[in-house]
């Protein structure tokens, strides 16, 4: 193997390695930018969530793959923003796609907003709660029927609320 595509290789594995750290993009929080129902202070998320959900849902930070145990959650019920607790999505569109993020093929009516993010350089759609702001993840468009889409949410926006009886 030549030095050169050594090199280059090891770069590409690094990069790829550090996208799925816990950590916020380089770019400012733009997760609560907007006209949104519920609103707080900097200071009033970080005494609300823990640094883990500040990270993820104001920061636009991305968990690590298959360590959120809402992964293998399997009961009925709905999964709600751990921002402000808006039901976003019901347990009968929840799916293994096998990415390690939970993932569902559609959000529950008026639950989530989106937008362009470019913080890979790719055009990916970001999602996240259309009344707090939170990030949540993003969707692609290679789920399952009936929508082909695949809402990949970090794990640490949302909360489970199990169905009752």
């Amino acid at each position: 193997m030549k030095r050169r595509t050594f090199l280059l290789s090891g770069a590409a594995v690094a990069a790829v390695g550090g996208i799925y750290a816990l950590r916020p993009s380089s770019s400012p929080a733009v997760a609560g930018e907007g006209d949104f129902e519920i609103t707080y202070s900097e200071a009033e998320w970080r005494g609300m969530l823990t640094p883990d959900q500040y990270a993820v849902l104001r920061e636009e930070a991305t968990e690590r793959p298959f360590t959120s145990p809402l992964l293998n959650e399997k009961r009925a019920g709905t999964y709600n923003c751990a921002g402000c607790d808006l039901p976003l999505y019901a347990s009968e569109t929840k799916y293994d796609s096998r990415t390690g993020w939970p993932s569902f093929y559609d959000a529950l009516p008026d639950a989530v907003g989106t937008k362009r993010d470019f913080k890979l350089i790719v055009p990916r759609t970001e999602v996240h709660c259309r009344r707090c702001g939170g990030h949540l993840g993003h969707v692609f468009n290679d789920g399952p029927p009936p929508t082909g889409l695949r809402h990949c949410i970090n794990g640490l926006a949302l909360t489970f609320r199990p169905q009752s009886a």
